[in-house]
């Protein structure tokens, strides 16, 4: 009896679910391109580059920001509270301000993302639509019907 190996690895799934997020991104990104005059992206291939960037940047600022929300859980005292919130405060305002300087620094000129707020909603936008998209494409599961 032949062994065989699945060529497939289990690390597939989360590349796939990368790939959705980057063309959720970049569908978002021109929604906002096309209707907010402070973004702005000379090329498809822009947009399209700056989405892979945007990527990149909110998965470290996730692991950051559950880093830091871990942080608060577990804080017993009152300083330690207040150290872990302002702590968790600074990565969420804090990355916007990367975002919007590492774009410049990527594209300079090419790309805008407009000012504090303009990122702030296209951020939120992205990562509410990556949550709808991501629970439209999840399995479902299923249930056993009844026997008989």
């Amino acid at each position: 009896m032949s062994s065989q190996v699945d060529p497939t690895p289990r690390a597939s799934t989360g590349r796939a679910a990368d790939v959705v997020d980057v063309f959720v991104y970049v569908v978002v990104l021109n929604l906002f391109i096309q209707y907010v005059p402070a973004v702005i992206s000379e090329t498809f291939t822009l947009s399209l580059l700056t989405a892979v960037l945007l990527k990149g940047v909110l998965e470290v600022v996730l692991a950051v920001k559950k880093r830091a929300r871990g942080r608060f859980t577990a804080a017993r005292g009152a300083v330690g509270k207040v150290g872990a919130g302002l702590l968790l405060w600074g990565v969420l305002v804090g990355s916007k301000f990367v975002v919007l300087e590492l774009t410049d620094l990527v594209f300079g000129d090419s790309v805008s993302l407009g000012g504090f707020v303009s990122v702030t909603l296209l951020i939120l936008t992205l990562l509410v639509s990556r949550l709808v998209v991501r629970r439209m494409l999840a399995p479902v599961p299923r249930v056993p019907g009844p026997a008989g």
